[in-house]
């Protein structure tokens, strides 16, 4: 079974900004869904043409994958202007993750050597997939503490531009640190799938 490793992302980040006064703070708001599109088919060549059909369209790669995560960033930044220097006042940033991943129709029909790939296959995408946004998560929290303890300036249109700039630097890790793991992830992919199957086969219960 042929297998693409790859995640859709929606990258955005919208800085409102405003000079009000408020004490330095932060607060992360993260919402993660999850959908489903289905497959049909009864053997392992079938479920890699459906999944290679039906599967989310990659911006990136240009092709269909078995699951994505689409990845949608938002911020607000707070400023404070006060003898003469610019606070940060506050920063939010909120996280939005969608995981799509695939559900084949034909499951309970199934034979029980196509069921046991199956399972196995579909536990490793939506692992792939949820490890996707944790990583977005982590980032999110980040770039919120790194907003809320940057430095003082003269200005506020100053540590405005410097809000920005952390923030696209914020971006261009995270999309790193996702391309990373996804490599690791496509050079690791067939002897995990070997292990998960051989634990699998190892704690069925016998009939």
């Amino acid at each position: 079974m042929k297998w693409y490793q790859d995640h859709l992302k929606t990258v955005i980040v919208a800085l409102a900004l405003s000079a009000i006064a408020l004490p330095a703070a932060s607060e992360t708001i993260i919402r993660k869904s999850i959908t489903y599109f289905s497959i049909g088919g009864s053997t392992a060549s079938d479920l890699d043409r459906e999944m290679s059909r039906r599967g989310p369209l990659s911006q990136t790669s240009g092709r269909r994958h078995p699951g994505a995560t689409q990845i949608k960033f938002n911020g607000s930044a707070t400023f404070i202007g006060k003898d003469g220097r610019c606070h940060i006042g506050g920063a939010k940033v909120s996280l939005s993750t969608k995981l799509v991943l695939p559900r084949w129709s034909n499951r309970r029909k199934a034979t029980k050597e196509m069921a046991l790939l199956w399972d196995t296959l579909a536990s490793d995408i939506k692992r792939h997939e949820e490890r996707h946004a944790e990583i977005a998560r982590t980032h999110a929290r980040q770039l919120e503490k790194t907003i809320v303890a940057l430095p003082t300036t003269r200005d506020c249109a100053t540590l405005k531009a410097r809000v920005n700039r952390v923030s696209q630097e914020a971006l261009i890790a995270h999309d790193k640190d996702q391309q990373r793991f996804d490599r690791i992830e496509a050079a690791n992919f067939e002897n995990r799938m070997i292990r998960l199957l051989r634990y699998r086969v190892a704690i069925r219960p016998v009939n």
